[in-house]
């Protein structure tokens, strides 16, 4: 698990400067040493600030949008933050809209490990010599990323499998990164009030959340074990295999697919595939995931599903899952049958009832909107609405609102998008909505069974049984604590900080103004006393007193205006 603290601690200052400074460099390198300013780094870390903020900037660099600068600083600060920028490409709830197109290029530049790196972490993980356990190992990967890499290889048994491999040490990169990241994050949101409501260190956290997942390949490997056993009656359904006598956190080994990739349609043709048949059941196969287990793959893009003999679907890279509860499924399947029925008051609600906010939003407004925007997309034959396009739209309505969804939510969301292109591709008289209505069907009814219904009575009953048990003892001691004068209420100021901020800023200058002042007019008396030492009958104190203040009357007045003026 990776640990994210605040870095302005001494004992971790230290561990982190080098990296602090390079970063620093690289973004003021692409025109944000305003933005290093406004986050006052230098009362917090000692980096050396004032020599990086010297250095001259490339007028290349200048004439280029604030987003392509953003997306060559990520690309420049290496893997940790290229996943940062590909995980949030999609989430217009997050960031702004503008940045999006340009997250979307962002790329893992990586050149693959030495094999002999590979080799150590290999054999240091499985506990023996590589030759031991495999009777082949290519030693060049097929596929090279940020956090691993993967070789074909094959087992003592004859078995084809491939194995991935984390990179060695980038877990120390990546925990760096992580807390210099979070102690950013808590800059903006303390210094720059335009980018605390977009909540950096909520995004940090639930990006190292993310990380620490895709770090440790069991996980990946419990993933894969899960998916087998949901869908273990299907038989055109196919999960590899997982070896886990020969995988652990940092090595997974599974079985190599030879499969047809689901977008290739005209090697699909070739093999004389059924495209119709292989888009239901890929279409079925996602739905089941969302609808009826709750468990389900959040980056079903066309890399990740290969097409076997027998039009049977194989799903790959379980590194990214999701899951949604019971009650979450419901609130979703009632939005979508809300747009599909054209009811905008429901599924305004049912928005809200997904979502979280920091400010209040504007319920008259959303219903307005929400109601312009089914205008737009659901006054159409059924047929020709396109559910991912609507989910889409959808998700910059609510961004647009400063609401939130939540990461589970948003990634089933982005997966009916990318699910229903590739079904498209593979038959385009493809229709979503038909696919989805059973399933939406079956839910509902699942409401009112017998079971659900004694299951929902008993939990309703069981909570009130709670509360009739614990409301008088809160009432006691609520009572013990007013009688001993002990209760506390706290009140909080919101939006005050910023002004705190500024009297603490007045305040400083007007104490360095009299520090000045009281300089000057010290100096003053004494070249007029004449106090020794003179110097040319001038007193040396008085005239080294008297360049002090100018000295620090420039240092304020300098600070002032880059500060954004008097």
């Amino acid at each position: 698990m990776f640990s994210i603290k605040k870095i302005g601690i001494l004992g971790r200052t230290y561990r982190h400067l080098n990296r602090y400074r390079q970063i620093l460099t690289i973004l003021f390198k692409y025109g944000f040493g305003d933005l290093i300013e406004r986050l006052n780094i230098d009362q917090y870390v000692e980096v050396g600030l004032q020599m990086i903020l010297n250095k001259k900037r490339s007028l290349k660099v200048e004439k280029l949008s604030g987003s392509e600068r953003i997306r060559m600083v990520i690309e420049e600060l290496g893997p940790t933050y290229i996943k940062l920028g590909q995980a949030i490409s999609t989430r217009s709830d997050l960031i702004p809209a503008e940045f999006l197109p340009y997250l979307y290029l962002l790329q893992d530049h990586v050149r693959p490990c030495p094999f002999e790196e590979i080799k150590d972490i290999l054999e240091s993980e499985l506990r023996h010599p590589i030759e031991h356990i495999f009777d082949f190992f290519d030693k060049t990967p097929i596929a090279s990323a940020s956090i691993g890499q993967v070789h074909k290889a094959m087992l003592k048994n004859g078995e084809e499998v491939a194995v991935k491999v984390q990179r060695p040490g980038i877990k120390d990169v990546i925990e760096v990164d992580l807390e210099i990241m979070f102690h950013l994050a808590t800059l903006m949101e303390r210094h720059i009030d335009e980018m605390a409501v977009y909540r950096p260190v909520m995004i940090v956290e639930e990006f190292t959340r993310m990380l620490e997942k895709e770090t440790d390949y069991s996980v990946e490997a419990a993933n894969m074990e899960r998916f087998a056993r949901q869908f273990r009656s299907d038989p055109f359904i196919y999960v590899p295999k997982v070896f886990r006598g020969t995988s652990s956190e940092r090595v997974l080994t599974m079985e190599f697919i030879k499969g047809i990739k689901i977008s290739e349609v005209s090697l699909i043709d070739a093999a004389g595939l059924d495209r119709k048949l292989i888009n239901s059941r890929g279409a079925g196969c996602f739905l089941h995931q969302v609808f009826e287990y709750g468990f389900f793959h959040a980056d079903p893009h066309p890399g990740n599903i290969r097409v076997l003999p027998n039009n049977v679907i194989c799903l790959l890279d379980f590194g990214m899952v999701g899951s949604v509860d019971r009650n979450t499924r419901e609130d979703f399947v009632d939005l979508l049958e809300a747009m599909v029925h054209r009811n905008e008051l429901k599924a305004s609600q049912i928005v809200l009832k997904l979502t979280s906010w920091e400010d209040e939003p504007d319920i008259r407004l959303l219903q307005r909107e929400v109601a312009d925007f089914m205008g737009r997309h659901l006054y159409k034959p059924l047929k020709d609405i396109k559910i991912g396009k609507v989910l889409q739209d959808l998700l910059d309505l609510v961004s647009r609102h400063r609401l939130r969804i939540p990461p589970d939510i948003f990634f089933v969301m982005k997966a009916f998008g990318t699910i229903e292109g590739i079904s498209l591709l593979l038959d385009p008289d493809f229709d979503m909505v038909t696919e989805v209505a059973p399933f939406i069907e079956k839910i509902k009814l699942a409401r009112f069974s017998p079971g659900r219904l004694t299951d929902d009575a008993l939990g309703v009953l069981s909570e009130m049984l709670q509360f009739i048990r614990q409301f008088p003892r809160d009432m006691l001691e609520i009572t013990r604590l007013i009688r001993q004068q002990k209760l506390v209420i706290k009140v909080e100021h919101r939006g005050i900080d910023p002004m705190i901020r500024t009297y603490e800023q007045i305040s400083s200058r007007i104490a360095f103004s009299v520090i000045i002042a009281a300089l000057i007019i010290g100096s003053a008396l004494m070249v007029v006393s004449q106090i020794p030492p003179l110097v040319f009958g001038i007193s040396l104190i008085g005239i080294v007193l008297f360049i002090l203040a100018a000295v620090m009357g420039l240092w304020l007045l300098s600070a002032i205006l880059r500060r954004g003026g008097l």
